[in-house]
């Protein structure tokens, strides 16, 4: 098998991409992979070598993936925003035989010393990029190559994340891995993508997000991708109306920027049917601002990259706006306390999944693997979650966020609902911070809505009348605003003070 093939029986005269005023049909798609495929494999390089993409949003990056995959080669997908000792590093850990950068990427391939990785043996770049070999120039001169046919649990890719815990790692996904993702996404036919879709896409494509969850599942079903490689809230709406867009996935931040455009054109959103919030937990609030501003019921996924990504997704389940739904065909999920045990409805625990679309474990690195994986192939997510009468699953927080005040038990976003229902108030992060005699306590960050002026002691009141004391900040800071990664997240850690977060 091999995973670059989802895009061989699609019709060669569909249209397969659109970026700007270019439209790539599947069958100019299907050459130029082949001739790229064709590249990589002259180089010298075998199956099992990892390749480095540092590409934008774009056909580029699209091209890299396929070509890669599809030789057999293991595609690392970085950040071309990353600056050169965070790229260095990961070329580095990954022990990457090739890079191929867009123009982005090329500018800060510059100011990496590549004679410091001696892996590094080929540099691909765009033409006229100050470092590097003419990528354009050396396929469009190579012949086509065919597919190199790997067994499914080969790797695919290298996907940098946070993991459950700790520093950012690589995760390894394999053909399989993602396969099944496809699979059982496509399995729902409330949600499945459709050949005739518009599917946009406007989240970073090295990101399992963007990459298995928009890209491959576009691509898998023949579908059409429009690739934005820079995110504007007006001009998004813009392009959805121009390309009838029908399908948008994107984290909560998109879709809150999306509906604070003046006067939205409501017309815009006329073809959309899927509309999916994922990445980062989606709050009451945005969900209603959408649906008040734009006309559109969001439903919310859940996942992460060692998932490949998804595990649930609430559309087509008829759950409420704040749950993630139920779990995908094929996937299992278990709810554990402290103890091991399984909890009982309506009781938080931690979510673990099971499943062919879970990683087989992170790049040189057993300790993390064997903290992440158990014997039993259960994926402990490090993610705090519970099921309701009705069998949905709603993620509270994230188990390494957890505050423990006096051996009780606070889970941040629940604190941040409580302040952001304040009308006064238009974000908040809480953190836990070290206290002499109830071993933490909460300290709450907030950004007051525009126009409003509100006090920490008004604010301290609100919650406390809403949650028990011990939930309660001992300390508010009014901040200009929250800091978050790239998704959307919370960077609690910035708060904390004790180095990066998940982005």
């Amino acid at each position: 098998m091999n995973l670059a093939t989802i895009i061989d029986e699609q019709p060669d005269g569909h249209t397969a991409l659109v970026a700007g005023m270019d439209r790539i049909s599947y069958g100019r798609l299907r050459d130029a992979v082949a001739r790229q495929r064709a590249v990589l494999l002259a180089r010298g390089l075998e199956p099992g070598d990892r390749v480095a993409i540092v590409c934008g949003t774009t056909p580029r990056f699209v091209t890299a993936w396929l070509a890669v995959v599809g030789a057999g080669l293991v595609a690392v997908p970085l950040n071309p925003s990353s600056p050169a000792p965070e790229l260095a590093a990961q070329l580095a850990t990954t022990g990457a035989r090739a890079v191929i950068a867009g123009p982005a990427g090329a500018a800060v391939l510059a100011d990496v010393d590549t004679a410091a990785l001696p892996d590094l043996d080929h540099v691909l770049t765009p033409a006229g990029s100050a470092t590097g070999d003419d990528l354009d120039a050396l396929t469009e001169a190579a012949e086509p190559a065919g597919v190199v046919d790997v067994d499914p649990d080969h790797l695919a890719a290298l996907m940098f994340t946070s993991g459950t815990a700790g520093s950012p790692r690589a995760a390894m996904l394999s053909h399989a891995n993602l396969a099944a993702d496809l699979r059982q996404v496509q399995a729902h036919p409330a949600r499945a993508v459709r050949p005739d879709d518009v599917v946009l896409c406007v989240v970073p494509l090295f990101h399992i997000l963007g990459l298995n969850t928009v890209l491959d599942l576009a691509l898998y079903a023949g579908a059409t991708i429009v690739l934005l490689e820079r995110f504007d809230p007006v001009s998004t709406l813009e392009t959805v109306a121009a390309e009838s867009v029908t399908a948008l996935v994107g984290p909560p931040a998109m879709w809150a920027a999306l509906a604070e455009v003046d006067d939205p054109p409501l017309d815009a959103l006329a073809h959309l049917r899927i509309a999916v919030s994922g990445a980062a937990p989606l709050s009451r609030r945005v969900a209603d601002t959408v649906r008040e501003r734009l006309g559109i019921g969001l439903h919310q996924g859940y996942g992460l990259t060692e998932a490949s990504p998804s595990v649930s997704i609430s559309l087509g389940t008829g759950a409420p706006v704040t749950s993630v739904g139920r779990p995908l065909a094929g996937v299992e999920v278990r709810l554990v306390d402290r103890d091991g045990d399984d909890t009982l409805v309506g009781d938080p625990g931690e979510i673990w999944v099971r499943g062919p679309n879970v990683f087989s474990g992170y790049w040189n690195d057993p300790e993390a693997t064997a903290a992440a994986l158990d014997p039993s192939g259960w994926l402990h997510t490090g993610d705090i979650g519970l099921v309701d009468d009705d069998g949905y699953l709603y993620v509270v927080d994230r188990a390494k966020d957890l505050v423990i005040v006096s051996g009780f038990n606070v889970y941040p976003a629940e604190v941040e609902r409580v302040l952001v229902s304040h009308p006064a108030v238009a974000e908040a992060a809480v953190v836990g911070v070290p206290h002499p005699h109830t071993g933490e306590a909460v300290k709450a960050f907030v950004v007051p809505a525009e126009g409003s002026v509100v006090e920490e002691d008004e604010l301290v009141e609100w919650v406390a009348a809403r949650l028990a004391r011990y939930k309660c900040p001992t300390k508010i800071d009014l901040v200009d605003e929250i800091p978050r990664g790239l998704t959307g997240k919370v960077l609690r850690r910035s708060f904390r003070g004790d180095g990066p977060d998940d982005t």
